[in-house]
């Protein structure tokens, strides 16, 4: 199963919380997963549609608990999507009239007459409580995350304008940041950083998830630490042997020009340990010296020995220009 299932799971089985919560959730839920009928006579019919059985269960249990309303529950198989079965909750007339009552929807007179106000849901969301129910039911109604293992991606997508605006102002009050784009006619509120993410899980009360993408988290930090230092260790490999190189090259030069008994014996010893140990580091150069050298001792004696060479070389330029001089 994926991360985003993961999570979702988790939330399905947190307990339902206080009433303001539940209506919070059952507001967002409708808003994203619920749809409203009108039949003859002025009935009215409400239903949810979920692909996710645990998010069914969910919404019945928040209708029993707040409600006091046992919708029929009853499941739509997809031929051309590959057999998928989507969980459809059908709420009576009288029971969707007292779900839209709660949600604002309606209107009822001290006769009992019934009087529409609107088709969208309108809930306050004043306490903290009430704004993480409000986000998870989003989350869980319209809501995906990719795997931490790949990239740090949360986002909740929907048509309604009005809940993009209702959530974009959830997420500032969180002091979480708002990121919006189109996608396929759906506006999208996203999230990209690791923390957010983790703080935005947190607050929709999925504890295991966080603690589970903590330790995602800290494994590709450690990934990431490790690499860094393999490719810190090849890299200096690389600039040691291209330095042994050029130290090889210039002692041949110098043997081939003036032979090592130019040198003093201190500097034999070491050109002549180069020239046997051509991919040793200077310290490695070092050990093999009679007595041991530090890395300090060798590289003061290879400089000298660079230097000697380039003296050398400028001899022999100079030389060659004032024969060229001579012949002209």
């Amino acid at each position: 199963m994926s991360f985003s299932f993961d999570v979702k799971d988790e939330l399905c089985r947190l307990p339902l919380g206080k009433n303001c919560c539940m209506l919070s959730e059952l507001t967002a839920l409708y808003r994203t997963s619920g749809s409203l009928s009108f039949h003859g006579f002025g009935r009215v019919q409400v239903q949810y549609r979920v692909e996710n059985a645990a998010l069914a269960r969910r919404i019945f249990r928040l209708l029993r608990a707040r409600l006091n309303i046992t919708p029929r529950l009853h499941y739509v198989q997809h031929a051309r999507l590959g057999g998928q079965r989507t969980c459809v909750l059908t709420i009576g007339d009288e029971d969707s009239q007292k779900l839209m009552l709660a949600l604002h929807m309606i209107d009822q007179d001290e006769d009992g007459s019934i009087r529409y106000r609107r088709t969208t849901v309108r809930h306050p969301m004043t306490r903290r409580c009430c704004r993480s129910a409000y986000l998870r039911a989003a989350f869980l109604g319209s809501g995906t995350m990719t795997s931490p293992d790949k990239d740090y991606h949360f986002e909740l997508s929907t048509t309604d304008q009005s809940m993009i605006k209702e959530l974009s102002r959830l997420l500032e009050k969180c002091e979480l940041p708002v990121n919006t784009y189109q996608r396929k006619g759906q506006t999208v509120i996203y999230l990209k950083g690791a923390q957010q993410i983790s703080d935005t899980l947190a607050l929709m009360g999925a504890s295991n998830s966080v603690f589970a993408m903590e330790d995602v988290r800290i494994r590709k930090q450690a990934r990431g630490a490790a690499n860094r230092a393999i490719n810190c260790d090849e890299h200096n490999s690389e600039r040691m042997l291209n330095a042994a190189d050029t130290q090889v090259q210039a002692i041949r030069r110098l043997v081939i020009e003036k032979g090592l008994r130019s040198l003093p014996p201190a500097l034999q010893e070491i050109a002549q340990l180069r020239l046997d140990n051509t991919d040793l580091s200077l310290t490695e150069l070092g050990q093999l010296h009679e007595p041991p050298l530090s890395k300090s001792a060798v590289n003061h004696r290879m400089r000298r020995l660079m230097e000697i060479v380039r003296q050398l070389e400028a001899e022999i330029s100079t030389d060659a220009t004032d024969t060229q001089e001579e012949s002209l």
